[in-house]
């Protein structure tokens, strides 16, 4: 018998990129932040959009309130000039995630021109 806790629907949908109409603010940015690639970044604000709101700082809550992580990559998300902005294992751990998915970081800034996506 297994001892694992079965997941729930949502988690499995947030999982796999896939939103669901009954889901929360929370769960539809994470499940949008499923998709975004490695070696790519996005930003909250266009997160918002694809979310048909311009609450980008509602994301960054749902970003540091991410029961996901790492699985959810939260430190693929950046401010809309490329900077590094929050993430709960510190910026540099955020930096170093992104290098090690070859995005490269300069003071703390992703060159948005070279790795941005909002094919979300």
């Amino acid at each position: 018998m297994s001892t694992q806790t079965p997941i729930s629907v949502f988690e499995a949908k947030i999982l796999d990129g896939q939103l669901h109409d009954d889901m929360n603010f929370n769960e539809k940015v994470w499940a949008i932040t499923m998709r975004i690639p490695k070696g790519r970044v996005t930003t909250y604000a266009a997160i918002a959009r694809k979310l048909g709101s311009t609450a980008y700082r509602a994301v960054g809550n749902a970003m540091n309130r991410n029961p996901y992580a790492p699985k959810v990559p939260c430190h693929r998300v950046v401010g809309s000039n490329g900077k590094l902005t929050g993430y709960a294992f510190g910026l540099e751990k955020k930096a170093d995630l992104l290098a090690d998915e070859g995005v490269k970081v300069e003071g703390k800034r992703v060159d948005l021109s070279a790795f941005f996506t909002d094919e979300l």
